[in-house]
């Protein structure tokens, strides 16, 4: 007559595996961590992951928040765009930008500036401010 193997185990202090000191270690878990994972634990690290994966990197910092920041180059070759939108205005030769209309936090300094432009924004970095300047154009911090 068969036996239910569930039933049998169920309040047992063992389940089967012999006397209690016999399934105590990480070598009946095949090693601790990460080892073995180019021998027997690949398939289970590959199905979990989607790859191999090498312990943590970095650190994550739950408070920190990323500012919206944009180059003072890649504003100065989408103020056509922005003039069509009518997030910019042009007086003269001097063309007109609130970033926080575009959604920008702070200007970043990379890149050329072509075209004198009066810019609005919360925060500058010291080498976006000097080349809108160098062009004739102001910047306003917010």
């Amino acid at each position: 007559m068969p036996t239910n193997k569930r039933s049998k185990y169920r309040g047992s202090r063992t389940c089967g595996g012999g006397t209690h000191k016999n399934r105590r270690g990480a070598g009946n878990r095949g090693g601790r961590g990460h080892a073995g994972i180019n021998a027997h634990h690949f398939v289970k690290w590959y199905m979990e992951y989607g790859g191999p994966v090498y312990g943590k990197d970095g650190f994550f910092n739950p408070t920190h928040e990323t500012v919206p920041t944009m180059d003072v180059g890649i504003i100065d070759q989408i103020v056509p765009s922005l003039l069509a939108q009518g997030s910019a205005k042009q007086e003269g030769d001097v063309v007109i930008i609130n970033a926080a209309d575009i959604g920008i936090e702070k200007v970043l300094g990379s890149g050329k500036v072509t075209r004198k432009m009066n810019i609005t924004a919360p925060a500058f970095s010291e080498q976006a401010k000097a080349k809108i300047e160098k062009m004739g154009g102001k910047v306003q911090v917010t």
